[in-house]
């Protein structure tokens, strides 16, 4: 099976390399060089020769000159290109000229004590990163499974639909137009090369090769470990399109298959970050009105996706009632995988590598959820709701002595429950938070909780899931730091469109509606700005109305927003809150 893949896909993608244009880069390394620059670079080392043979006064004199009007001349190039390359800007390279604005910070090169050379660095970086794990059981036959369902090319379609064309190909350099263009020409050409794959739960080695690009972790006071950086996994597109086909199919099995806990809000369809803050606050203010304390633990597991043993997740699927060729692809998927690391200098070899499960691969953060399920524990008036890897355990009762000596129950038995499965929590990481009514007239309480030795103290105010809770949840601190960030977005956008020059008006009003209204209005779905910070935030609406269409500071405000095409900030709260309530109603009973 293995070598009638990579004869098939070989073949077709030689076939689709030597005829599919290659992206190729500018001719021109600097795109704004000109020939007038040129005569003048050559104009200005003819008079540095000169100079260097007869330096007199009238040579250096000549060489100042002539060096200014070269400099110049490079600053009004590059400022010409620039608002040229702006004015004809596209929605396609509108994200281009947006990266240009931000900027990237330069690379580091991992300097690890102890390895002197690239090879000791990626096998130091390896070590780090992949740890050893208990492998799957071996796969000793193949075989047809009766109860598997034929791929479709409807099933290939959603799944092209779920992926970008921007995505980052992996060793194979194949992006996924290239896939969707095959597909739109040929629809039935993919099933038939990746069917018998899942007809017997059999995934190549040949798509279990990753690209491991190695970046710095910013703002760390020293670049001296391997965890001062992150290991970003590109997967083959080809792979990624059969695992989001898998990813699908286990999805609808997990709903049937009670696989995943229904508190658990993360890499699920129609489930977001405002749903586990949802459920939060709603469970703390019906235990409010009992007349209870509540106080949540806030904790982190420790390593992710790394830390998943294949062969608890398989026995987990199996024990479920899982169909038994996506058990078997699983295991397949999850074994025998190599990694070759990127960095300056690095040695062009793949490496075996151990993963729990691959990070960037679609259906990782599925098989993650499900592995940690069980964490789910259940107890009178306690609650543990999680996002992925993030957990919060909630606990209520007549005081908040009683609520400490609850948590660090709970946090046991968390513990207790997760040490078989090789699942761990960070313990930095962890915050506390005593909830309170606002007419709580009672002193906040400082009551500390003590987890391995350490003791955490509540928070004023803590950010869980891009989220800042406060304990009498008051959004007006949620509102203040979304609207600090979006003014940040908005100074560093404005250098794109500057008054009468620059990005067309059609673009803007594409970045005010892409990136400025996401980050201002994060958190809206749930909560509403108090009247302190709707102010502040409608000013700041009015002004990216008049960035958007240069109109002057006295215009009527009714007449701004129809010209900017955007409505004013509070209809646009309501239109969102809206949305949410309409997406809770029609969402799934479980």
């Amino acid at each position: 099976m293995s070598r009638w893949f990579d004869i098939s896909s070989t073949h077709l993608t030689s076939l689709l390399t030597s005829h599919a244009p290659s992206k190729r880069p500018c001719p021109r390394s600097k795109p704004w060089w000109s020939p007038r620059l040129s005569s003048l670079r050559r104009e200005y080392h003819r008079f540095a020769r000169i100079s260097r043979l007869d330096p007199s006064p009238l040579n250096w004199s000549n060489i100042r000159s002539s060096r200014r009007t070269y400099v110049k001349a490079i600053a009004s190039a590059k400022k010409a290109h620039w608002s040229d390359f702006l004015s004809s800007a596209t929605p396609r390279s509108l994200w281009t000229a947006k990266r240009f604005a931000f900027g990237r910070p330069p690379q580091r090169f991992p300097d690890l004590p102890g390895a002197s050379d690239p090879a000791e660095i990626a096998g130091t970086l390896l070590d780090h990163f992949f740890p050893p794990k208990p492998p799957p059981p071996l796969l000793l036959r193949l075989t047809r499974y009766e109860d598997y369902t034929p791929l479709t090319s409807e099933e290939v379609s959603r799944a092209f639909s779920k992926s970008s064309n921007t995505s980052a190909p992996g060793p194979d350099h194949m992006p996924y137009s290239v896939w969707k263009s095959v597909h739109r020409i040929k629809p039935s050409l993919l099933p038939s090369l990746l069917d018998p794959l899942l007809a017997h739960g059999f995934h190549p080695p040949s798509l279990k090769k990753a690209l491991g690009i190695v970046l710095d972790k910013p703002s760390k006071p020293s670049y001296d470990s391997p965890s001062s950086f992150r290991v970003i996994v590109l997967l083959r597109t080809l792979s990624k399109i059969l695992e989001r086909v898998v990813a699908s199919r286990l999805s609808a099995q997990a709903t049937i298959c009670s696989l995943i806990h229904p508190l658990q809000c993360g890499s699920l369809p129609g489930r977001s970050t405002a749903d586990a803050a949802l459920v939060l606050q709603h469970n703390v203010e019906s235990f409010h009105r009992l007349r209870y304390k509540v106080s949540t633990l806030f904790l982190d597991v420790k390593g992710g996706f790394d830390n998943v043993e294949s062969p608890s997740l398989l026995s987990l699927l199996r024990g479920k009632g899982v169909s038994p060729y996506l058990v078997q692809w699983v295991g397949s998927f999850l074994r025998d995988r190599t990694c070759r690391l990127t960095f300056q200098g690095s040695p062009r070899l793949f490496a075996p590598v151990s993963v729990g499960v691959p990070q960037g691969s679609p259906i990782s953060p599925l098989l993650f959820v499900i592995y940690v399920s069980s964490l789910h524990l259940e107890a009178p008036r306690s609650l543990i709701i999680s996002y992925v890897d993030d957990f919060a355990v909630s606990v209520a009762s007549p005081s908040y002595r009683t609520n400490v000596r609850l948590l660090q129950k709970s946090f046991s038995s968390l513990k207790r429950k997760a040490s078989p499965i090789n699942i761990s929590f960070s313990i930095p990481k962890t915050e506390l938070i005593h909830w309170r009514t606002i007419r709580s007239n009672e002193p906040p309480c400082s009551l500390p909780v003590q987890l391995e030795g350490q003791l955490f103290y509540p928070q004023s105010h803590l950010k869980w899931l891009g989220f800042i809770f406060i304990p009498s949840f008051d959004s007006r601190s949620h509102f203040s730091r979304r609207y600090s960030l979006v003014n940040a977005a908005l100074a560093t956008i404005r250098r794109l469109s500057p008054p009468g020059m620059g990005l067309p008006p059609y673009l803007c009003l594409r970045l005010a509606r892409s990136l400025l209204a996401p980050i201002l209005l994060y958190g809206s779905a749930i909560w509403t700005p108090p009247p302190s910070i709707m102010g502040p935030m409608s000013v700041f609406w009015h002004r990216v109305c008049r960035w958007i269409t240069n109109c002057f500071y006295s215009t009527n405000l009714a007449c701004l927003h129809r010209e900017a095409c955007l409505p004013p900030l509070p209809a646009l709260i309501r239109h969102h809150r809206r949305l949410a309530g309409l997406r809770l109603i029609c969402s799934p009973r479980k």
